[in-house]
């Protein structure tokens, strides 16, 4: 048995030990038991209980659920007619449901543990209760939850459970949840000021002028170092027709994760029972009709040629802008960066800080090739790759996605697609350097996503280069050969960070809002000792200003100490105080974050020029030298 077919085969048997121990503890007559499933660290299981749960209880069941491991009772599997399993969980009206709703044809089996506990279920279980001995669990938390996710059903218990194979492992998942849980980003955001979220806008963030600093520090050195590789960058519009979608194909591949905004080219219609107020109302585009009016509100008859979308993606747009004027051979490559604001829906669970929202902006690439050009232009953007990523120090692996069941196009441009992505990987990567995700491209080209390594050392696709032989052709790109004739283009669809927010929320938990010094919101921040010291830490001020250092003051008469406690809150990299002496001699001394450590009579000019070498130099770690 492998590994993950062993952890849910164990998991799963611990379940049904769990449901054994609340029913022995509160009796059968008392406890309704729904279902218990294993999860990704454990498991959990549903009831309907006399009574709330709480923590002061956790250690009763799992003192029971040890009782009865000692018992090594074996599990016991038998198959039964409807009839029987009806009549075996009359008393269990959640059962009694499933049982109801399986198909007619279905086999239905149960298991036992001991004589005394049985449960529905389609199994595998381990053999007997005694290899449960070794196992670590500890009940993690008790929530609601309703049958069958139903708000209008019963709601119940759900208990849930870690469950590892010995301590240590369990130890260690513990330890990896605590980490994860001081570098939240949600938490360390919302601390540092750097976003917000609110109910009037759900999964689309507010970044606060801190956050909003970092974003632009993120830009800025994604497009100084797109310019160096010869890229140009557009601006298109973030609302457009349902037309472009059409041709690009995403209306019928995308249009559930579109919002859209109907056309108004219809009747303003009102309720009969009100008095109405008839006018005539011409309207942007010089159609007129008759309007009905009446106070509070009113319903939109909508055209759908109308229709109008936030875009979710801006390839259509990079192909409308190509398209605009004649090009030859000599031009290629043509690289537009984009990094217009997207819009994509969500369903409410699935939103997660910044990890998943609705609104978001892409370092967004459309680069437009001749065929001859695909390899060594993808090298090039593979270099990038390893340049923002090395400069963030995190790690990545490649893989290659191949054509999905609902592809558009010619399957041979697929084939010479596929098979120009992959001779790239092998070069770069070599034979088994990488992974093929085998129907996961996208509908008009297969790609290589690049998975970053997070500190906790889960994976995230931020990167992704898309090899795209369909939108061109449904765009009637073209351009002029040497030979005079006119060629299709082949187009890369490239991003690096991905997601801005979702690479943001990555880069808060890995260096836990610690921030390298060139992409802190502020790098530095003054301190003067008392008001009188005032002029010369506004002198500081504009020194560092100048040299594009960012930095923030406070020439309050508050105390020094509480001025240095806020900026160490918000994990400044330097706090400067300065008094007297260091106004006599030009001087500052430099506290430094991470450290208890005070580096004094620190030249002004010294500091200045360390600064500025930091920033050009991307460092990671904080220097404590000047």
């Amino acid at each position: 048995m492998e590994k993950e077919q062993y952890l849910e085969c164990y998991r799963h048997s611990l379940a049904h030990i769990l449901a054994k121990a609340v029913l022995e503890i509160f009796g059968r007559e008392n406890v309704q038991y729904a279902i218990g499933p294993q999860i990704a660290d454990g498991f959990y299981y549903d009831f309907l209980l006399p009574r709330n749960l709480g923590p002061e209880d956790f250690a009763s069941i799992e003192n029971k659920m040890r009782e009865i491991l000692k018992r090594r009772e074996p599990f016991t599997v038998k198959e039964v007619s409807r009839e029987e399993a009806l009549s075996m969980f009359a008393d269990q009206k959640f059962k009694q449901e499933l049982i109801e709703d399986m198909p007619e044809d279905e086999t239905i089996t149960i298991y036992y543990t001991g004589d005394d506990f049985v449960d529905l279920c389609r199994g595998p279980h381990v053999d007997s209760s005694q290899d449960l001995l070794s196992s670590a669990f500890e009940i993690r938390s008790v929530s609601g939850s309703y049958w069958r996710g139903d708000e209008h059903r019963d709601q119940l218990q759900r208990i849930y459970v870690y469950a590892f194979p010995d301590k240590q492992q369990l130890k260690a998942h513990k330890d990896l949840i605590r980490e994860a849980q001081e570098r939240d980003h949600k938490k360390i955001g919302a601390a540092l000021e750097l976003f917000m979220f609110d109910e009037t806008a759900p999964g689309m963030p507010y970044w606060l002028p801190r956050g909003w600093k970092l974003y632009q520090t993120l830009l800025s050195y994604s497009r100084a170092l797109q310019e160096k590789h010869g890229y140009t960058e557009i601006s298109a519009p973030v609302i457009n027709n349902k037309k472009l979608w059409l041709i690009s194909g995403h209306w019928a591949h995308y249009v559930n994760n579109m919002f859209m905004i109907p056309g108004v080219s219809g009747f303003l219609k009102a309720d009969a029972e009100i008095p109405e107020v008839i006018e005539n109302l011409q309207d942007q585009s010089g159609k007129t009709g008759t309007v009905k009016m009446k106070a509070g509100a009113a319903v939109f008859d909508r055209e759908l040629e109308d229709t109008m979308s936030a875009k979710p993606m801006n390839c259509p747009n990079a192909m409308m802008t190509y398209r605009r004027t004649v090009h030859s051979y000599k031009e290629l490559p043509i690289r537009y960066s984009e990094y217009d604001v997207l819009h994509r829906k969500e369903k409410s669970g699935q939103m997660n800080g910044l990890f998943r929202v609705q609104e978001f902006r892409q370092d967004d690439d459309h680069t437009f090739v001749m065929e001859s050009q695909i390899e060594s232009e993808i090298a090039d953007i593979i270099s990038i790759a390893d340049e923002i990523y090395s400069t963030f120090g995190v790690t990545y692996r490649a893989e290659l996605s191949t054509r999905p069941d609902d592809f558009m196009g010619d399957i041979e441009a697929w084939n010479r697609a596929e098979a120009s992505l992959k001779k790239i990987l092998d070069d770069k990567y070599g034979e088994g350097g990488y992974e093929i995700n085998e129907g996961d491209g996208a509908f008009y080209g297969p790609k290589i996503d690049l998975q970053i390594k997070d500190a906790l050392g889960r994976e995230w696709q931020c990167g992704t280069i898309q090899l795209d032989f369909q939108l061109p052709h449904n765009f009637g790109l073209t351009y002029q050969a040497q030979d005079g004739s006119m060629e299709m283009p082949v187009v890369i669809h490239r991003a690096i960070y991905g997601s801005l927010e979702r690479f943001i929320g990555i880069i808060i938990e890995n260096f836990k809002g610690a921030f390298p010094f060139w992409l802190n919101p502020y790098q530095v921040a003054i301190v003067p000792i008392r008001e009188e010291h005032n002029a010369y830490a506004r002198e500081v001020f504009k020194r560092l200003t100048a040299a594009g250092i960012r930095v923030e003051a406070d020439y309050s008469d508050r105390n020094m100490k509480e001025k240095i406690k806020m900026y160490k809150n918000y994990k400044d990299p330097y706090i400067l105080v300065v008094g007297d002496k260091e106004a006599e001699q030009k001087t500052v001394s430099v506290n430094v974050r991470g450290s208890n450590k005070q580096v004094q009579g620190v030249a002004l000019d010294s500091f200045v020029d360390a600064c500025v070498r930091f920033n050009k130099e991307h460092v990671l770690e904080l220097p404590d030298e000047f």
